[in-house]
């Protein structure tokens, strides 16, 4: 079902899926009359006293939002400030009985692996909460100066400083319709609000041209860097990518969009055994247990949810964001001027 949905999503010669429009236009109906009684007061909007920033896509799927939000926290934390990560935990089995706070040694089945990366990283508060603002009000509770949102431009219950949307460069809004007839959880209109917009890789046209609209207003552009590959197993051994060259490896990918994945990995001249799953899949060892000696490669995603039955043929492919230095200081900047001036170290 999902390939068969990204298909009428993203392939512009798709001319499948009409009878889905109809649950769209009710699926748009319903937004816009969350979104009015939020604007007029009847359901409540709640801010925890401190700066929230909001980092989200408009698409179902992966975009890079993860690896932008750890970029941000730690350009924050290198100018002495301390984030809080707000995460929903989706995948988790434990998110659904309050806030709960992400530690080194939680279990990514239980609070998700995205919020586990998070804390792995970063080594900053995170916490994972389906309602937002009690999550923030946990985090203000720990002390931190600020709150990173990691997904939540839908979360209307939680009032935001500042909103910055991550688009999928290749993909864009794929046929810009809403869902279920395309990705889109909001109109494209939504993007008018944000304050920055963040595109991963190179832009195609149909992407470029949604853009057009903001034009000198906010649109920056941001790759993903593959850094050493690192075995999960033992000293934590690290190779380059380039040094898998030479014989097949499998490539694992449990993410939003694994082609991107797949890509990086070619691009190293790397010969792949391809196995993608369901974003956030919660991995078996069975299903790793491949009949040969060849390496396998991973997401750091997929790492955390795997290290604990990992053997040594085993190994993550960390990414890193990178902007150009004038989009980052700006962005930057913008977030930095939301504190109070006692807390701009």
């Amino acid at each position: 079902m999902q390939r068969w949905l990204e298909s009428v999503w993203y392939d512009p010669d798709a001319r499948s899926g009409g009878w889905l429009r109809p649950l769209a236009a009710l699926y748009g109906a319903v937004l816009a009359l969350r979104a009015a009684a939020y604007r007029r007061g009847l359901w409540q909007r709640r801010h925890p006293g401190i700066p929230v920033v909001v980092v989200g896509n408009l698409t179902v799927g992966g975009t890079g939002k993860t690896p932008f939000t750890l970029w941000l926290a730690n350009e924050l934390q290198a100018r002495g400030v301390r984030p809080g990560i707000l995460s929903r935990g989706y995948g988790g089995s434990g998110v659904g009985r309050g806030p709960r706070p992400v530690n080194d040694d939680s279990d990514p089945r239980e609070v998700g692996d995205e919020p586990t990366l998070l804390r792995a990283a970063t080594g900053l508060p995170v916490v994972v909460s389906p309602d937002r603002p009690a999550g923030a009000a946990m985090l203000k509770a720990a002390g931190v100066e600020l709150i990173l949102c990691d997904d939540g431009l839908q979360h209307l219950a939680l009032a935001r400083d500042a909103q910055i949307a991550i688009l999928d460069g290749s993909r864009g809004l794929g046929n810009g319709r809403l869902l279920p007839a395309g990705p889109l959880r909001e109109p494209a209109a939504r993007l008018a609000a944000c304050d920055f917009v963040v595109v991963n890789g190179p832009a195609a046209p149909a992407t470029a041209a949604v853009l057009a609209a903001r034009a000198g207003r906010g649109v920056f552009s941001m790759q993903l860097v593959p850094g050493l590959a690192r075995r999960l197993t033992g000293d934590r051994e690290e190779r380059a990518l380039e040094s898998f060259r030479g014989a097949p490896v499998h490539a694992v990918a449990a993410i939003g969009n694994p082609a991107r994945f797949h890509e990086t990995l070619r691009a190293a001249g790397l010969r792949l055994i391809e196995h993608d799953f369901p974003d956030h899949h919660p991995f078996d060892p069975q299903e790793l247990r491949f009949d040969d000696d060849h390496p396998i490669l991973m997401t750091s995603k997929d790492a955390v949810k795997c290290r604990a039955f990992a053997d040594s043929r085993m190994w993550e492919l960390p990414v890193a964001a990178r902007l150009d230095p004038d989009a980052g200081r700006a962005i930057v900047e913008h977030v930095m001027a939301l504190l109070p001036t006692s807390a701009r170290h």
